[in-house]
């Protein structure tokens, strides 16, 4: 009989209706997605893909300007950092100077005092004295010499103490100069004990290192001055980046507690180096001086660049997720896989991607955030 045959066939159809019931996707229709699929790709249904309207495109090459956006702080030149000091030590006896002070070359910092600036001056006056008597003891055996009333010995004698005296007076007179004495202008009606100190350049006070009374060496910087009128913008390049910049661009520059007022640089230095982070710096000179703009300010930069062949795609084909990029290509009628890249400088509209190679690819063009949102909610 052909019954349990009929029966074991319809058991099995029956069994197998149950199990797809059981274990399918609930109230899926025909062209759904699959439950178990890559948490990097989305699949849409029919119904789907029609709402979403999608663009499907592929990457373009186009001539990139672009800008470059950099950030960096206000620096001053070495050439224009001074360090003020005594080169023979002393006490510090009076001052007005204060941190922000400003000051004109020439102008009065400091008055030092002590006992060996007198005997700097005591000692020049006294070389002077033995230099103006062995002038005149040479001169007189000189004399005598040339009508034989003294021997050779005794002029050469001569002559060595009267240049011994005068390498010693301008040796002290030199001494002398460095702490702002003029020996020629010294006699032993003038002589002091104090000695004044003057700033060398035209800026303003960066530091006051010493108190009034305090002992000060050689070695020790009683101010440090600064001249702000040759003011660097020190911006930090990534290595990335650096190659697209050259001496002599021209660089916007602005800061952020004033981003309406904007100011013209251009780059006069490019470091060879890189440090740990992999960035090197560059220089960017004023074009004018604002007295606003002080040494450790931030600013931000704007560079623009010169134009170049990249490889690019519509600005909206790329989307953020915490925190990284990503296109989405198309890798069947109605799958699509979301892919990390890395966005170089973007303009016009659209934006360069470095990496990773997508040509060939065929790339969602607009709806990436719709396929974005599918994605992480189907995965949720």
């Amino acid at each position: 009989m052909k019954y349990p045959v009929i029966l074991h066939n319809a058991v099995t159809i029956l069994l197998s209706i149950f199990i797809a019931g059981c274990g399918g996707n609930k109230g899926a229709g025909p062209g759904e997605a699959p439950v178990n699929t890559p948490s990097d790709v989305v699949t849409l249904t029919v119904e789907q893909l029609k709402n979403t309207g999608l663009t499907i495109g592929s990457v373009s090459e186009q001539q990139i300007g672009g800008v470059l956006k950099l950030s960096g702080q206000i620096d001053v030149p070495p050439q224009n950092l001074v360090s003020v000091s005594i080169p023979l030590g002393g006490y510090l006896k009076s001052t007005a100077m204060m941190p922000g002070t400003h000051v004109r070359k020439g102008q009065l910092l400091a008055v030092m005092e002590d006992p060996q600036y007198i005997q700097l001056q005591q000692e020049y006056l006294m070389a002077v004295n033995k230099l103006a008597y062995a002038e005149k003891e040479f001169v007189r055996q000189r004399e005598l010499n040339s009508s034989k009333a003294s021997s050779d010995k005794v002029l050469q004698q001569a002559e060595s103490e009267y240049r011994n005296v005068a390498i010693t007076t301008k040796a002290l007179a030199a001494k002398l100069g460095l702490i702002g004495i003029n020996a020629d202008r010294l006699s032993d009606n003038n002589i002091s004990r104090t000695v004044n100190i003057y700033s060398p350049i035209n800026g303003y006070v960066n530091k006051v290192n010493v108190n009034i009374g305090k002992y000060v060496t050689p070695s020790d910087v009683i101010f440090d001055l600064v001249n702000p009128e040759d003011i660097h913008l020190n911006l930090t390049v990534y290595e990335k980046d650096l190659s697209k910049l050259s001496i002599g661009q021209r660089a916007t520059v602005f800061t952020n507690a004033r981003p309406d007022q904007r100011y013209d640089t251009r780059i006069i230095l490019i470091s060879h180096s890189l440090n740990e982070n992999r960035s090197a710096e560059v220089h960017c000179h004023f074009e004018h001086y604002d007295k606003s703009l002080v040494p450790g300010m931030y600013m931000n930069a704007e560079i623009r660049l010169n134009d170049s062949m990249e490889k690019v795609l519509p600005g909206e084909a790329i989307v953020s997720y915490e925190n990284k990029d990503y296109v989405f290509v198309q890798e069947g009628e109605r799958t699509f896989r979301m892919l990390p890249v890395q966005k170089g400088q973007a303009g016009e509209g659209v934006t360069v991607v470095t990496s990773p190679d997508l040509t060939g690819k065929k790339i969602v063009t607009a709806g990436s955030y719709s396929l974005l949102m599918q994605l992480k909610n189907t995965g949720e």
